[in-house]
């Protein structure tokens, strides 16, 4: 698989402080005989309801075969269904390629609205499970820390 690189969303706005706060979303290893790396996204949605707003998908973007690998994001269930299948990919700043185990930080953008808002992060794997993780998230102070089970590892808000 060829992959290309992560843009994340604001990164390129963002004042100084802004840029502090982010997400670390870890992505643990697991053995198996055939591992592939997960599909996965990364949104915010409103506390109180409202649209959804994707800060991160990884992919295989440059998928061989006639197969697009945008063809398996719905495996992505639940942010497919918040806004995933109507938004264009790629999209500048947002998508990018599928990664190996490891921590990797996103900001959050520069421009959120203080109040309150549910961070979910998603991942979905050829051969391997599905998982979702959600946690609030409150701006202008984000804090805190979930985990995963299984295709998901430590998903951790820090506010600098």
């Amino acid at each position: 698989m060829k992959m290309s690189f992560l843009l994340a969303a604001g990164a390129a706005v963002a004042p100084a402080a802004a840029a502090a706060q982010s997400v670390t979303i870890t992505i643990p290893p697991i053995k198996v005989s055939e591992y592939h790396k997960p599909y996965v996204a990364v949104w915010l949605e409103p506390a109180a309801g409202g649209p959804a707003r994707t800060l991160a998908v990884w992919y295989d973007i440059k998928k061989g075969g006639n197969e697009p690998g945008t063809k398996w994001l719905a495996d992505l269930r639940t942010w497919w269904r918040k806004g995933g299948r109507s938004l264009k990919l790629p999209a500048n700043g947002v998508s990018g390629a599928t990664r190996a185990p490891g921590a990797y930080r996103i900001p959050l953008p520069a421009n959120l609205a203080p109040g309150a808002y549910t961070l979910h992060v998603e991942a979905a794997r050829e051969e391997g499970g599905r998982e979702l993780v959600s946690m609030p998230l409150a701006i202008p102070a984000p804090k805190g820390r979930a985990s995963g089970k299984s295709e998901l590892g430590a998903v951790t808000i820090v506010a600098r």
